[in-house]
């Protein structure tokens, strides 16, 4: 049972346990807290709380939970779902991550390395890359978004294509439950069959069950040769029919394919410094691919040429560019990792993180494009999609201008998103792919998930978290 007590009293028990200088309290130090990153969702707190240690979550969870107090467990605040900051309103402690960020262990000869949850991404891939091994997950924010929200969200990122989402780069995980127990399940197996995979129930529930506190991942070889492209291609539909050909030609060497409209590579162009597009013509749609190879001596390069060669006689690829260095192939890719950047500076998104399946992509972009325009024809399309998935990141983008004439821009959103989630849902896709729910997209949940899956959802959350302290309002 709770028992009700003073703010200042749990104000004094946080700074027992984490020290006075890790607990904030002061509004400007907790804004970048309490915010998400596109200035989208703002909430309230009674403070912002920065553990050291798994111990310490332990100790803030069990006194959280014996006076009644709400957790928001918070890692790079990255999220697009606004699920990463407090609700406005709330008086609940923000638990933030970024001090524990330690690589604990690494086991080469395993391809295993256990790390903090506030680990950030790129972190990881410097301790993995010293000896020579990667673990294969990578977004454009990376120098930012920390383990912990990754696991959370079951984040994907444009090596998906190859090795799937977060879910299948963890081998073990550790997290502090509601009450303060720690669930620890680092041993790294590659096989235990001892009963329920409770490991998966933490992966992409977004800080609604417990904590994350470190995770076990998979580490694979070092890319030792690699081939980069950029594909002008002759329309949308080209797009699957070169990627399948990528596929019949190289198989597992495709690490990366993400296709680009026009409208999103022409924002990132004119608002990102050292940014260019590699083509000598503008086409409506252009497909990113990288090869690699952990074999140095793979010719990957050469055979990409000759193979597009051939496209370009099929007339299916209209114009390309083949990176002759690294540098160069770095190059297509910061393209690609300045997309949600750009977008911020140009205007508002009503960015939607849909999924079919991938011979399903040119139509689902049609008909949603359609639909939207039918009633906003001013709006401008953005794609952006990790096509051989099927996640598409289909953005609706207003100028900061013409967002501000809206009279009534919640229902401009709410419209928005109806339009694309109902094309979706009628191809048999998925409203969310790889950034989760948070607030954003729990009213859809309820609307358009099996209700036999809402009801499994509730009742395991009822036995983790029966009173709803974890993330309130996320997802559930």
């Amino acid at each position: 049972m709770t028992t009700p007590i003073a703010a200042e009293d749990v104000l004094a028990g946080l700074r027992q346990i984490v020290g006075a200088r890790n607990v904030l309290t002061d509004p400007s130090d907790m804004a970048p807290y309490l915010e998400d990153w596109r200035g989208y969702s703002k909430g309230t707190a009674l403070a912002v709380v920065l553990p050291g240690s798994t111990g310490e979550v332990a100790s803030l969870a069990r006194l959280a939970a014996e006076h009644g107090r709400s957790l928001v467990p918070q890692g790079g605040n990255t999220s697009l779902c606004q699920g990463s900051v407090p609700p406005e309103g709330g008086d609940g402690i923000v638990v933030a991550l970024r001090r524990m960020a330690s690589i604990r262990e690494i086991d080469k000869p395993s391809g295993v390395m256990l790390v903090d949850a506030g680990a950030t991404l790129s972190s990881v891939h410097a301790a993995a890359a010293d000896v020579e091994r990667r673990v294969p997950i990578n977004l454009g924010s990376e120098g930012t978004a920390q383990i912990g929200g990754l696991l959370s969200t079951n984040a994907g990122g444009t090596s998906a294509l190859r090795f799937g989402p977060m879910r299948e780069l963890v081998c073990g995980i550790e997290v502090v439950l509601p009450d303060g127990r720690v669930f620890s399940d680092l041993r790294a197996l590659r096989k235990d069959n001892t009963g329920y995979d409770l490991r998966n129930l933490f992966v992409g529930a977004e800080g609604t069950l417990g904590i994350v506190t470190a995770a076990a991942l998979r580490m694979h070889p070092m890319l030792r040769a690699s081939g980069h492209a950029w594909i002008g291609l002759a329309d949308l539909e080209a797009a699957v029919t070169v990627l399948t050909g990528l596929q019949d030609r190289f198989d597992t060497a495709v690490q990366a394919a993400e296709l680009l409209s026009a409208s999103q590579v022409d924002l990132v162009l004119n608002h990102i410094p050292r940014t260019r597009h590699p083509l000598e013509t503008r086409t409506e749609w252009s497909l990113l691919v990288e090869l690699g190879s952990s074999d140095a001596g793979a010719d990957l390069q050469g055979p990409l040429e000759e193979w597009l060669a051939e496209r370009f006689e099929d007339g299916t690829v209209t114009d390309a560019f083949v990176a002759q260095s690294e540098a160069q192939g770095g190059d297509i890719w910061h393209v690609r990792h300045s997309v949600s950047e750009a977008n911020k500076i140009h205007g508002h998104s009503l960015s939607h993180d849909v999924a079919v399946r991938p011979s399903l992509v040119p139509r689902m972009i049609e008909a949603c494009r359609e639909g939207v325009q039918a009633v906003y024809p001013g709006a401008n399309i953005l794609i952006v999609s990790h096509i051989g998935d099927g996640n598409v990141h289909f953005i609706v983008h207003f100028t900061h201008a013409e967002w501000g004439a809206f009279d009534d821009p919640k229902a401009v959103t709410d419209e928005v998103m109806r339009i694309v989630h109902d094309q979706v849902e009628a191809l048999g896709g998925t409203f969310s792919a790889e950034h989760g729910i948070g607030r954003k997209l729990k009213d859809e949940l309820a609307r358009r998930a099996d209700p036999v899956r809402l009801e499994l959802m509730r009742a395991i959350r009822g036995v983790i978290d029966p009173n709803r302290r974890m993330n309130p309002g996320t997802i559930l």
